[in-house]
């Protein structure tokens, strides 16, 4: 079903228009969106304070079973923290890192957002 491809894509873009105003009402400041490192991607790249924070952002329209964690496969983190680096030498930028995730469920007309920092570490689980 084509329409229901599209609107799956369509939440998926503004759950990420959602992710980005969710974090700058926080006080981060966005300094990349779907940043590209050959095949891998960033979703947003933030800083707030002293502090690069790697965010991806899941966006569903229908709601999560299990973990929000549990979407972001250790292959993706994986690949997320290889474009993180190549992001971080690209840039020349030598701060703390941190990788959250940012879930988006329900409808585009009441979206329920839930951020979570440090979602995972480098390393860990992968």
């Amino acid at each position: 079903n084509d329409s229901a491809m599209a609107l799956h894509n369509d939440f998926g873009a503004q759950g990420e228009e959602l992710a980005v105003d969710f974090l700058r009402r926080k006080g981060y400041i966005i300094l990349d969106r779907n940043w590209h490192s050959g095949h891998k991607e960033i979703d947003i790249v933030a800083r707030h304070e002293d502090t690069i924070i790697f965010v991806e952002v899941k966006a569903r329209a229908n709601v999560f079973y299990g973990n929000p964690q549990d979407a972001v496969t250790p292959r993706k983190m994986h690949l997320l923290v290889l474009a993180a680096d190549a992001y971080l030498r690209y840039n020349a930028i030598d701060l703390e890192v941190r990788f959250d995730i940012i879930t988006i469920t329900g409808t585009l007309e009441k979206p329920y957002i839930k951020h979570y920092e440090s979602a995972f570490r480098p390393g860990v689980g992968i």
